[in-house]
């Protein structure tokens, strides 16, 4: 019986780290949408502002 109640505390501290270890994970797997999410927006913003440039500088040509 002494076994089990020695085991008992460090099961449980195994546990608590466990979640804690979870938790932090599923933080840095939000952190980490979020930042993809972002970086696609400004990339799209990119790529759209490029397109536009391209278009005022074509039609910036004089034909003769």
């Amino acid at each position: 019986m002494a076994r089990s109640s020695k085991n008992s505390p460090e099961t449980e501290a195994i546990l608590i780290a466990l979640d804690q270890l979870s938790q932090t994970i599923d933080v840095m797997t939000s952190v980490v949408g979020r930042l993809r999410s972002h970086m696609q927006q400004k990339e799209a913003a990119a790529s759209d502002q490029a397109k536009d440039l391209q278009v005022e500088t074509q039609s910036d040509r004089v034909l003769h």
